[in-house]
């Protein structure tokens, strides 16, 4: 693989993830629809707030790379707390989340290993 192209893979995902799940909190939070979609099945308006905003502030995290580990990790509870929320409500279309839980799985484990970093002469 180019160096340069590998170098530079797994931050734009980790990026990519974290800008993507971050409008999508946007979103969601200050969404009339989804507002009510969310009360509508029992759940009370808060929960949908504090949901909401621990995405947003794990998925800033996420996105910078001194706090992306912890960052990665509190997205991988919310993933699985919002996956869980979905599920008990019959709503099975978890997709999504399983695709951006292996993301950040992806990433947290490439900055984990610590890649190292690539000379400019190839080395």
């Amino acid at each position: 693989m180019n160096p340069t192209l590998k170098k530079a893979a797994v931050p734009l995902l980790r990026w990519t993830v974290g800008l993507v799940v971050l409008m999508e909190s946007i979103e969601t939070a200050f969404d009339s629809a989804a507002i009510q979609h969310f009360t509508g099945a029992g759940l009370p308006r808060w929960v949908l707030m504090i949901l909401s905003s621990s995405e947003i502030a794990a998925a800033i995290f996420f996105m910078v790379p001194v706090t992306a580990v912890a960052g990665g990790y509190a997205l991988l509870v919310i993933f699985g707390l919002a996956a869980a929320l979905h599920i008990l409500h019959g709503q099975y279309n978890v997709g999504a989340l399983l695709v951006y839980g292996a993301a950040v799985l992806a990433s947290m484990a490439d900055r984990e290993a610590g890649t190292p970093e690539v000379t400019h002469d190839g080395r």
